[in-house]
């Protein structure tokens, strides 16, 4: 896998953690057991079946949570600072191996940023749904960040090209809606 590669899927693993926090790393972890994804030193441990194991009860239990009413919105509060720091690890952990200063910047920046962005796209969609429909549509937004957090991941693992223009296209649709949001009239 060349470094440019690495780096596109590590990005887009990185923004699916804004959709739900342990699935990159679940899907991480299989792909790295079958061997589809080689790992930076140090994060050989995430293509281990106690990895996996853990990363599937943790899936489980977050996309269950969502289902719940006002714990989704108490969710969000703890997502916002995971996510980017999950954001962060895996992008990391995907970056080439090169200078630990650059490696973790960019992991810090591109990796975290990004996941930050989408959790604060989602926190924000959950939060008006939550406004307008008295929390009843908060399980439809569940289920499509769950849907979004598995198909990007998957994605970024198989086809990175293209899930890297998602996420592009994620941030430029956030940014833009943020503007708006803004926007002094």
């Amino acid at each position: 896998m060349d470094n440019l590669e690495s780096i596109f899927i590590g990005l887009a693993l990185s923004a699916a953690c804004g959709f739900r926090i342990f699935v990159p790393p679940l899907v991480m972890s299989v792909a790295a057991i079958y061997g589809h994804l080689p790992l930076s030193s140090g994060f050989e441990w995430m293509g281990t079946y106690p990895a996996l194991y853990a990363f599937g009860i943790a899936t489980i239990i977050e996309i269950a949570a969502y289902y719940i009413p006002w714990v989704d919105n108490l969710l969000d509060t703890v997502a916002t600072p995971t996510a980017i720091a999950f954001g962060t690890w895996i992008a990391a952990a995907l970056f080439p191996n090169t200078d630990p200063l650059l490696k973790w910047t960019m992991a810090v920046l591109a990796g975290g940023g990004s996941a930050g962005i989408i959790q604060a796209l989602t926190s924000f969609t959950r939060l008006s749904s939550t406004a307008l429909t008295v929390g009843v549509g908060n399980s439809a937004i569940a289920t499509i960040e769950s849907i979004g957090a598995f198909a990007l991941s998957g994605l970024a693992i198989f086809v990175p090209l293209l899930a890297i223009g998602l996420v592009v296209g994620l941030l430029f649709f956030s940014f833009s809606k943020g503007l708006q949001i803004f926007a002094i009239k």
